[in-house]
């Protein structure tokens, strides 16, 4: 059972050298739950983009390294996709070194088939997780995010036809996040293992 704290304090990792890569749709929360694990002292793989992201967006800076169309192509990646005309990607050597230097990581992912990219070099080491949300949740937070009504019927048609609600059939785990915050996370806390609460230095000797 998860001990709680104020967000969850620091945990016991029981797994060892594994990476978590975060699936979903727009609006499922990735960005939320992996910001809520960056905050807790989990590594995180950035994810270089040639998105530049406005104020609305401001809270993605942290978890996205936008740069120029020339740059982004003059990098060496080990998953690159698209999306709405923007390029991003996950370097090759920050997956290796993150696999290599902390015992959890995670991660960002755009598209399902960067999964196989990945198991090519961490194999049984890299565990994914789709967020799933059902249709009223997706429209209700993209009208909470302020978009307009040209964006969600966008958005909306986007997922459709990419059937980006149906990803999860490629993952190994899937976390409904249709509730609160907290309980997406407790959920997926108990799928990465982690536990038990430790002290601030005893953590920081197990996530190096």
């Amino acid at each position: 059972m998860i001990k709680s704290g104020k967000i969850f304090g620091k945990v016991r990792i029981l797994a060892n050298n594994k990476v978590y890569a975060f699936l979903g749709p727009h609006c499922s929360g990735k960005s939320t739950m992996v910001s809520q694990l960056m905050s807790m002292g989990i590594h995180y793989v950035p994810t270089i983009t040639t998105r530049n992201f406005d104020d609305r967006y401001a809270y993605k800076r942290r978890l996205y390294q936008s740069v120029k169309p020339d740059e982004f192509a003059a990098e060496k990646f080990i998953i690159k996709s698209s999306y709405q005309g923007n390029s991003y990607g996950i370097r090759k050597q920050d997956v290796l070194e993150s696999y290599q230097r902390h015992k959890v990581s995670i991660m960002l992912m755009q598209e399902p088939e960067g999964i196989k990219q990945l198991s090519k070099f961490i194999n049984q080491d890299l565990v994914t997780i789709f967020l799933m949300i059902d249709d009223v949740v997706f429209v209700d937070r993209m009208l909470r995010a302020g978009c307009s009504n040209d964006e969600i019927k966008y958005y909306v048609e986007y997922a459709e036809n990419n059937k980006e609600f149906e990803n999860w059939k490629a993952t190994d785990f899937v976390v409904k996040n249709v509730s609160t915050p907290r309980a997406a996370l407790e959920q997926i806390l108990a799928v990465m293992g982690l536990v038990t609460l430790v002290p601030q230095a005893d953590f920081d000797k197990l996530v190096k």
